[in-house]
This record gives structure tokens, sequence and C-alpha cells, in this order.
């Protein structure tokens, strides 16, 4: 990601707080998350209503949630927590609650139950990967290509990726081992369920290495999501990987000529975690903020415009078409069944056992 870029949203009509909470809560909240499309969707989706249910609250944005991680480690160290709700991945989040950085939370006394009184618990069911996390969406990692630079044949499959003979040109990968790595030892003749008892050894991660090495000197590395939807649109890669939503807004949004390459699309998870030890306003304002943004209809309103799941059961019978296009957005979800064809499911708690080591290791690999 690249520098945090600080934006300010500022409560200015509509309904009163409750009463009682008027003066618990603070009267800022800084959220976390990764700017774009999928920033835009939150800000629309649950922000604003927030904001007219509270005058003059004052939300601040910070998109520093790729390096999440490592600067929520540097905020405990220096006793400084500056953030309040921050958006990250469910790995990352194992990690911060493994290492106490974030709160622990009882999603049924903290959230809404979905509308027909299901508990949270059993509403958001087995995306419910930590006990420290909030999950918000299923989104995916898939690669875009230039529909006017691949010739009469368009990839099919994500082993066309490490084929320059028959794609020429740049690729956009980003710069992290999450997926290259994966994707590198299927294409190396990898079984899909025997990727991470590969990747567990060290003859693994040089496998995996190796077979990216044969693209590295065609390779963009990208840190946000954004990039690549630029890259492709200004022609200075010929496909490259991104957030899915981030390709449906460049494609069905931009208009630009960008094709959706499916296979072996890495699914993931993506929700809210509360820094550890925040005062006594900030939390509660956090926890009546998380309660509100995280309800059925919320995470609903949120695939109105961007095309990721929303992580309740009871949110995506209401999912219906794009809030601006008018477009049915279920088939541009990464879930839709002709979208999941040949799905690779992310192992969450491998990466948040073996992230660390990994990051180094593609690093000094990087850096070679």
């Amino acid at each position: 990601m690249k520098l945090s870029k600080l934006s300010v949203l500022v409560a200015t009509t509509a309904l009163c707080a409750p009463a009682a909470f008027a003066e618990e809560m603070a009267n800022e909240m800084t959220l976390v998350s990764w700017g774009g499309a999928y920033q835009a969707s939150q800000v629309k989706a649950y922000v604003e209503p927030y904001l007219e249910m509270n005058p003059g609250l004052k939300v601040i944005w910070d998109e520093s949630s790729a390096e999440a991680t490592a600067k929520m480690r540097a905020m405990a160290e220096a006793g400084n927590i500056t953030w309040d709700l921050v958006d990250a991945v469910a790995s990352d989040a194992m990690r911060m609650c493994d290492e106490g950085l974030i709160e622990e939370i009882d999603h049924d006394a903290v959230l809404a139950p979905a509308p027909d009184g299901t508990p949270p618990s059993e509403d958001f069911g087995e995306l419910l990967v930590s006990d420290c996390f909030v999950p918000q969406i299923v989104y995916s990692t898939t690669f875009g290509y230039r529909t006017d630079l691949v010739g009469d044949t368009p990839p099919t499959s994500v082993c066309d990726v490490f084929d320059l003979e028959k794609y020429p040109g740049k690729r956009a990968l980003q710069k992290r081992p999450i997926d290259n790595m994966e994707w590198a030892l299927y294409c190396d003749g990898v079984a899909k369920d025997e990727i991470y008892d590969v990747l567990s050894t060290p003859e693994g991660v040089d496998r995996a290495l190796a077979k990216l090495d044969t693209i590295k000197d065609q390779v963009v590395w990208w840190t946000a999501g954004a990039e690549t939807p630029q890259l492709l649109a200004d022609g200075e890669v010929v496909m490259g990987s991104t957030f899915n939503g981030r390709l449906f807004s460049a494609i069905a949004e931009q208009g630009q000529p960008i094709g959706m390459l499916w296979d072996m699309q890495s699914f993931d998870l993506d929700g809210w975690v509360v820094p550890a030890g925040l005062p006594a306003d900030r939390k509660a304002r956090v926890m009546d903020f998380l309660k509100f943004a995280t309800d059925t209809q919320r995470l609903a309103d949120q695939a109105k415009y961007i095309s990721y799941g929303p992580a309740r059961k009871s949110s995506a019978p209401l999912v219906g078409k794009h809030a601006e296009l008018g477009i049915d957005m279920a088939p541009h979800m990464p879930t839709d069944p002709a979208n999941a064809t040949n799905v690779h499911v992310y192992d969450y708690e491998w990466w948040a056992d073996n992230r660390d080591d990994l990051d180094a290791k593609f690093q000094a690999w990087l850096a070679k």
C-alpha cells in the first residue's frame, strides 16, 4: 500500500445519537482501510449512514491496511494507539490476535442479530475464523488482462501468466508471497491439495521461487489494489493480479478493455479488528459503529457498490443490483458458480503461522 493518505468525513445532518451514549462515546474515529473502490463502498454503505445518525462525529481514513500488522506492533510498542478500527485480512487478524494486539470480541454480545433473530455467530458461521475478527466480505485475488493485447485466444488458465511465449508482455503481481507462491507451485505441477504440504518444506519454497524466476524480469510489483487496474488501463501490463472488486470497477464502471480470469482465484476474507487498549470512550464509539456497520442490511448494501460477497448468510438474499449501473451484482461475485469452477482455497491459519518467515525469504529473493 502507498503511504497513508488521510481523508476526513464530517457528519453535518440528520438524526441524533441516543442521548445515553452521547457523552460516553468519542466524537472522532480513525478507520483504517485499503483505499480505492473498496473503501468507497464502505463509505457509501455504512459510514455515511452512520454519520447521518451521529451529527458532529468526525471520521478520519487511513489507507494503511496492507501494513496493518507492522504498524499495530509499532503502536503497541510505543504505547500510542492512534487507530480505532482496522480493516484486515483474516490471516493478519489471526497474527495480531495471537500477539495480543487486538481485542477478542464476543460476537453474539457485540454484533446485531439477523433480522429473524439468528445470532451473529450462526449468521457468520464458519467465516468467524478468529475470536478477534468480524468478517465483512468474501473476495478473491484473481487476474485481469487487456482484451486487445492477448490476441485471438484470451487466457483461460492461471498458468498462462507464466507463459511469456504465448502471452508476451509485462505482468503485475502483488509484492508479497501470498498467492504468488501457491500459483507458482500449482503451475509447476503440484496438485491443489498438496500445495501447502509442499510449501511447508525449504525445497518447496525454493521450487515456488524458481517458478517465479521464469517471469521475474517481466513483473511489475504492486502494493495497492488500485495499481493493477491502472496499469492495465494504461497498457503497461498485459495481465495482472488484483482484487476482483477492483477489476469489476474497471470493467463495469469505467468501461476499460479488460477481461477477468477466474481460474484459481484465491478466496479470502476481509473484516474488522479492534486495537487492544483503546480508551473507554473510543472503544464505546467503535463498538457502536461496528454493530451498525456489520448488520445484515449494511453488508448487503456494500454489495451494491462492489462485487464482494457479504459475510453474513442473511445478507446474501438482499444482494441486488448495482446502485448506479443497475446491473445484477450476483454474477459478478467470486462465489457465483460460473466463476468458481476452479478455486484456490486460501489457508488462513497456515499463513498466520508462516507469514513472517516467508515474507523474509520472499523479500530476499526480490532483492537478488
